[in-house]
């Protein structure tokens, strides 16, 4: 499974959270398969989905899921002692982890190599990590809804993007919409 197979798969489980979702293909993966106004989709700022998704969650008590990328997590590695340090029982860390920078090339991240996300999660404090093959996303993502805890799942799939046009709805709208949601 690449990582549009597994945004089909969960998309009838996040359609009623606040989603916040990785940069460039993802996020373009997202909209097409099932667009909806309380996705938040990234249209730039690489690696900040997840510091994104916790000053969310913690702003608030609805549940707040962050689609993350493995690449944008290792540029933004201080987000998960951040996330440890500042646990919000509303938030989910979905990593999909593809071994592969796939807005920019698919070229390989340390993750599809030698550094496990999910070690270094643990190592930086996160209690309530799960370490996933794709198909079993879904269960995860289900389970980890209905716990009430802080939870990252890293999510273990092949590299490949599937083919979307860019997303060309406005940034204020994208923004705006999903503020009446975050407000209703």
């Amino acid at each position: 499974m690449i990582r549009s197979d597994i945004l089909k798969d969960i998309a009838p489980v996040i359609r009623d959270q606040l989603v916040v979702c990785n940069i460039g293909i993802p996020s373009q993966e997202l909209h097409a398969i099932d667009d909806q106004p309380s996705n938040f989709y990234m249209l730039g700022t690489m690696g900040l989905a997840s510091s994104i998704g916790l000053g969310l969650a913690l702003a608030q008590e609805k549940k707040v899921i962050a689609i993350d990328g493995d690449g944008s997590v290792l540029t933004n590695l201080g987000t998960l002692p951040t996330i440890a340090n500042n646990a919000a029982d509303n938030y989910i860390l979905l990593i999909i982890d593809n071994g592969s920078y796939g807005s920019t090339g698919d070229q390989p991240t340390y993750a599809g190599k030698k550094t496990s996300l999910t070690a270094v999660a643990k190592a930086c404090g996160c209690d309530n990590v799960i370490e996933c093959r794709a198909e079993d996303t879904k269960a995860a993502l289900e389970e980890a809804l209905a716990g009430g805890r802080m939870t990252v799942i890293v999510c273990k799939c092949e590299s490949g993007n599937a083919k979307h046009p860019v997303i060309t709805m406005d940034p204020v709208v994208i923004r705006d919409r999903f503020m009446m949601v975050v407000r209703s």
